[in-house]
């Protein structure tokens, strides 16, 4: 199913909010013909059918502030894409789909994408020079949608109401934690989350505890969802190379969404916990004022490290439960 158009637009795809804007990429298009009023920048096409376009230097500039690095591996772009099941939803959001490398592989399964970035130039390539360069592959799958937005600020449900979605991409390294997070908040909606980050950063969200990387993320993802790091992927593969590798990983949303605890204050208990992750949960936790019988439990002895997800379940519960 299509996701919905947003309120108050003039056309149900090429709506406006206040935090983003929505076009659906044109199919059949005249080579010269205009898809946004936006000024553009050009870009030369290889009208043999099969060909990579060759794309002018500087075209789409990575930028430092928004944390860009490029795909160019068209294996690794597959790989990815192959890495959602599909089971139970159809619509897919993909977050920084710079030059779609990643969003033409997408489009070669049989699901509906919604394609949302913040860079006003990889709008303007997507709305251009993508559909010129990927006629065949929109010819198959048409339903991508161009949203030019702020992720961590758009509300989703003008995208999806109610309905399931599964988010994906290469994501911008700078706001990776804060996207996870995000994804937590709307956990009742997604049930598969893939994708690549800093390969620390992917390592830390599938770790299990006993581990120095084990962390807040750890925590509260596998509390939801299982986690499994995929593969690692080397600097040499993106434009601009970052000076670490990265990784990707896939999150599927467990059958059981709610903890036997009150989840609130689990997700206080971790993430004071693990703010001062080289004390033990006694010392960590001073600032719950908990009464002196509590804290002679033997759970207060630990470091946050060494407590695995039901762990945390139980001493929530316990601190939900002590008198003072």
């Amino acid at each position: 199913m299509r996701p919905k158009p947003i309120k108050g637009s003039s056309s149900p795809w090429n709506p406006g909010t206040k935090h983003g804007s929505m076009s659906k990429i044109p199919t059949n298009l005249p080579k010269n013909a205009p898809v946004s009023k936006k000024k553009k920048k050009k870009y030369s096409q290889n009208p043999q059918h099969g060909h990579k376009p060759v794309q002018e230097e500087g075209a789409v500039k990575a930028k430092k502030h928004l944390g860009q690095h490029f795909l160019k591996d068209e294996s690794v772009a597959q790989k990815i894409a192959q890495t959602l099941s599909l089971k139970g939803y159809q619509n897919v959001l993909e977050i920084g789909p710079g030059m779609g490398v990643l969003t033409k592989h997408l489009l070669q399964r049989d699901l509906d994408l919604v394609a949302m970035d913040l860079d006003d130039e990889s709008i303007v390539y997507l709305n251009h020079s993508f559909p010129l360069e990927h006629a065949a592959i929109l010819k198959q799958n048409n339903r991508l949608n161009i949203v030019e937005a702020d992720f961590l600020r758009f509300e989703l449900t003008e995208l999806y109401g109610d309905e399931q979605f599964a988010i994906t991409g290469n994501f911008p390294y700078n706001i990776s934690s804060q996207i996870v997070f995000k994804m937590l908040e709307m956990r009742h909606q997604i049930p598969e989350f893939s994708g690549m980050f800093q390969k620390e950063v992917a390592k830390r969200i599938c770790e299990g505890p006993g581990n120095k990387t084990y962390g807040i993320l750890s925590v509260l993802v596998q509390a939801y969802y299982d986690a499994e790091y995929l593969f690692t992927v080397p600097p040499g593969v993106f434009d601009p190379p970052p000076k670490v590798d990265s990784g990707v990983l896939r999150l599927t949303r467990k059958k059981e969404l709610t903890l036997p605890c009150d989840e609130r204050l689990f997700f206080k208990v971790v993430k004071t916990a693990f703010n001062q992750r080289r004390k033990t949960i006694r010392n960590s936790l001073k600032t719950f004022n908990l009464s002196d019988n509590l804290k002679e439990d033997a759970i207060f002895d630990q470091r946050p490290e060494q407590l695995s997800v039901a762990d945390f379940v139980t001493l929530t519960q316990k601190i939900a439960n002590d008198p003072v």
